[in-house]
């Protein structure tokens, strides 16, 4: 279906798009360097508090203490090109990506049951996306006093998105494991979407906000794991889990323009989301003690969803309902040991969230044309990663690097005044409306260079 009709009305825009699938949809696999040299996959093979980002039944792998922290260095950087131009921008966070422990309670029962344990992880990724595009000359729009080229325009994004787990796992005679989790998450989003003309007359540069922009999101929601591994021999394992759909209540303030009553100022509302239930199935062989090697596969097998107040989210909803696929995820993460030192390696893909789209669009040369695309806003996503270890008996530390690429078309610019504050689009500066049927549409390589170092302690 075409974009253009599914996309708009009252702060119904790329961004909310794209951050319901990209944030609220998606979990935040920041875990320890081990888990992120292994690109997540440990699913049947359990063992440490990362395994509530895969599956609960981990934990009762464990059989002695453990806690450990993670200091993340985060680099992302995207290449956006129109016209015939490109713009760079990169930028590096550093934060703490996670913190995880264990604490094992060996049962002396004569029954099968070996170990109850308990776990808490804490997962943290930045949420930071800065993506400029260029403008053109031909591109022209007459104001009552003046007319401006598009100069560029930039989907502007700070914040982040954390996941904290509480869980407990119990292994039974050392062949079968169970695990449950309650998941509680946290985000905080400032979006801007902001378009830039250019003068013809002499060159000064005018920006303007899109319509219930800058918008800032506080979020909390709530999801719950269970998950189960079993031994088939000494060497393999298998292992499956479900995550509920994550619960989603987002506070959301924001600016808008030229209302009727209100002129411009700040609103605020609050919305219902409800994100897809997961299920996660898994496969570990272990040769030794010295090698093992994991697989996992993730499947969404829901879509996003609103809950309907106004006709805003039944527009949201028939927008995922149309166009939005279920997102799978392949991770496969090795490690070897020789005797104190660790090398682990991974890799993993992501699906790409949607169908092909239709859109009306402006070209460089100002003509315009209804064109598809199989990767708008979002697209398919690989990573991968590597990292090595070393235990010092009871304390360890390790480092791990993670490599990210994605391709997509970013469009923007679109937006129309209509009147009504309940479906104007348009885009304002201080003293004027820029109105646009159509989209530019620019292609974006995005890639990440993520850092990881772990301190850790077993007791």
């Amino acid at each position: 279906m075409s974009v253009a009709a599914a996309f708009y009305a009252q702060a119904q825009d790329v961004s909310i798009l794209r951050n319901t699938v990209d944030v609220y949809s998606s979990t935040p696999m920041v875990g320890s360097s081990k888990f992120n040299a292994m690109a997540g996959a440990n699913g049947a093979l359990g063992g440490d508090a990362n395994s509530m980002l895969t599956n609960p039944a981990g934990l009762g792998v464990a059989i002695s203490g453990e806690v450990s922290g993670t200091l993340a260095i985060a680099g992302n950087k995207n290449k956006s090109t129109w016209a015939g131009s490109t713009i760079d921008y990169s930028k590096t966070n550093t934060d703490l990506g996670n913190v995880g422990a264990v604490i094992t309670f060996p049962l002396m029962s004569e029954t099968g049951w070996k170990f109850i344990n308990i776990g808490i992880n804490y997962s943290n990724q930045s949420l930071d996306n800065y993506v400029e595009s260029p403008g053109s000359d031909n591109v022209i729009k007459d104001f009552t006093d003046k007319s401006s080229s598009l100069a560029g325009h930039a989907y502007n994004r700070y914040g982040n998105l954390s996941k904290t787990s509480f869980g407990v796992g119990a292994n039974y005679n050392h062949n079968v494991y169970l695990g449950a989790s309650l998941n509680f998450f946290n985000a905080s989003i400032d979006q801007y979407d902001t378009a830039a003309f250019k003068s013809l007359a002499d060159g000064s540069m005018e920006y303007f906000d899109r319509q219930n922009t800058p918008m800032f999101e506080r979020s909390s929601g709530f999801s719950a794991t269970v998950g189960v591994i079993g031994k088939l021999s000494p060497n393999f394992r298998i292992g499956g889990a479900i995550e509920t759909p994550t619960f989603w209540r987002i506070d959301r303030d924001y600016n808008f323009y030229n209302d009727p009553n209100y002129g411009d100022a700040t609103g605020s509302e609050s919305r219902d989301l409800t994100t897809p239930l997961k299920a996660t199935v898994s496969a570990a062989f272990v040769a030794s003690k010295n090698f093992s090697l994991n697989v996992d596969y993730t499947l969404g097998l829901t879509r996003p969803k609103y809950t309907v107040v106004t006709g805003i989210e039944s527009e949201l909803n028939s927008f995922f309902k149309d166009n939005y696929k279920n997102v799978s995820e392949v991770r496969i993460g090795a490690e070897y040991r020789l005797k104190q030192f660790r090398v682990r390696g991974g890799y993993s893909y992501v699906s790409n969230p949607f169908d092909a789209l239709t859109v009306s669009q402006v070209n460089p040369d100002a003509s315009t044309s209804n064109n598809s695309y199989s990767n708008m806003m979002l697209n398919s996503r690989n990573l991968a990663s590597f990292g090595i270890g070393y235990d010092f008996k009871a304390f360890y530390i390790d480092a791990s690097y993670q490599y990210i690429t994605s391709k997509y078309s970013n469009p923007y610019l679109r937006g129309i005044e209509t009147g009504n504050p309940d479906t104007d689009t348009a885009y304002y500066s201080p003293t004027r409306i820029m109105s646009s049927d159509y989209f530019a549409v620019s292609d974006v390589k995005n890639n990440r260079n993520n850092f990881f170092i772990t301190l850790g302690w077993k007791f």
